[in-house]
């Protein structure tokens, strides 16, 4: 392959390349938060609590299903071109790239529609406050209108570090994050478009990301390029691909339907309790940026030394993973509970909201240790083509575990603020177990493959 020595996960020192890979990733998540969270900063301070709660309640919940489940079916895009690369072979790589390009724009025409009639439907089953929906529905109808757009970008910036390429995602990232930043002044604060502006910033910067993906994978010397040739939706490779990325989008489509289940359970607290659920979002959205950064270095580095049959390297991989990310997970949660309240000021002045606020982190940044193990064995499992099981557990012990709580412990017998935020910690403990208990039957049948 062309230029490959410094993108190849199967050689050389094992933490310095896993740590290499990963800052460029966790540094685009970061940037990706930033522009999540200037939209919330924007809308908050120069439209109101209201809008803030329009913008980042029931309205992230529906986006992240609605487009959440193709978003993690492009991991299956990107581990088995990372199978391809370990495996040193060109054509497979290319012949990937192309089909996974053409599967996201398909789907992402088709989800355009499915948010711009369906936008008023899914706020009323979410049971959104009343005095939110108008300015939810026309902030999902914009911003849908771009999801093809995030798709395609997302595919191809899975491509790139499936390769070993972690950086220029990240640059791509970086300016669609400036082109947001922008986009939010002077469309909400000059010109006073309100959500419309947030939506339409987001949107715009959104097609930036896309435009300068597809640009690297046109015009690249590497075995990705796109050639017209390549641009077909080839059945083996889609079934590969399908096989990881299918249960990955259902596993990502049952943590947004639990978490719009939680989220009725938010509405029904009131408009200040929606605007502090969705801005403690913004404010501790650096750690699920960065631990999500883990998840997807981790899965890229596994993919490409289990295609090269390396399970040396994938076993020693786990364990640096472990050590590394947990480190992180300490010091970021001891950050956030250091600079939580001023951060929140920097939202709000109003007494209620930033006090409802900080209750919500308390519930949930303490214990986020526990998330570490559930993002470093889910990553090596997908990584080596293992997405059956570990959708089965986290899609019982998070999703199925939260619904039965809102359900039965929420809604029957204490209904309160507290009650949700228990719900969280009280699943990732479960998960945890049941994710190490398989991690460890894996590596156990990876031995035995090896002995016979």
């Amino acid at each position: 392959m062309k230029n490959t020595e410094s993108h190849d996960l199967t050689q050389g020192g094992i933490l310095k390349k896993l740590i290499v890979f990963f800052l460029p990733v966790a540094a685009g998540t970061i940037v990706q938060q930033l522009y999540n969270t200037v939209d919330a900063l924007i809308v908050s301070k120069y439209v109101g609590t209201a809008a803030l709660a329009a913008v980042g309640g029931s309205t992230t919940q529906i986006i992240n299903i609605l487009i959440g489940f193709f978003v993690a079916l492009t991991g299956g895009a990107s581990v088995v071109v990372a199978h391809f690369y370990g495996e040193k072979n060109e054509e497979g790589v290319a012949r990937a790239s192309g089909t996974a390009v053409i599967l996201c724009t398909v789907i992402g025409i088709c989800l355009t529609a499915v948010g711009a009639f369906g936008a008023p439907f899914f706020l009323r089953i979410m049971g959104a406050p009343e005095d939110t929906v108008a300015m939810a529905t026309q902030y999902l109808r914009i911003v849908s209108g771009a999801a093809v757009f995030v798709l395609i970008y997302n595919m191809g910036a899975g491509i790139l570090r499936a390769s070993g390429d972690s950086r220029r995602p990240f640059y791509y990232l970086l300016a669609c994050c400036v082109c947001n930043i922008i986009g939010d002044y002077v469309l909400v604060k000059v010109f006073g478009l309100g959500v419309a502006g947030a939506a339409i910033a987001t949107a715009a910067s959104q097609i930036i990301s896309c435009v300068l993906v597809l640009a690297r994978l046109a015009t690249a010397d590497e075995a990705y390029k796109l050639k017209r040739c390549n641009l077909r939706l080839e059945r083996s490779i889609l079934v590969r691909m399908l096989k990881i990325g299918i249960p990955s989008g259902l596993q990502n489509t049952m943590f947004g339907f639990s978490n719009a289940v939680i989220q009725t359970g938010v509405n029904s607290l009131g408009t200040t309790v929606v605007a502090a659920w969705s801005l403690t979002g913004k404010i501790d959205g650096i750690y699920w940026a960065i631990i999500s950064a883990a998840g997807v270095s981790v899965m890229n580095f596994v993919g490409q030394n289990y295609g090269a049959g390396r399970m040396d390297r994938v076993r020693e991989c786990v364990k640096l993973s472990f050590k590394v990310f947990s480190a992180v997970t300490v010091v970021l949660s001891a950050i956030l509970l250091a600079i939580g309240r001023p951060a929140i000021l920097l939202f709000t002045h109003d007494q209620a909201l930033m006090d409802k606020t900080w209750e919500i982190m308390l519930y949930f940044v303490p214990y986020y240790f526990t998330w570490t193990f559930i993002e470093v064995i889910s990553g090596t499992l997908k990584g080596a083509g293992d997405a059956v099981v570990p959708m089965i557990i986290m899609g019982l012990g998070i999703c199925g575990f939260r619904i039965l709580w809102v359900w039965i412990v929420f809604g029957l017998i204490y209904h309160s603020l507290t009650i949700l935020g228990l719900s969280y910690v009280t699943s990732w403990v479960i998960t945890d177990i049941a994710l190490i208990v398989r991690y460890r039957q894996w590596l156990k049948k990876q031995r035995e493959k090896t002995v016979y």
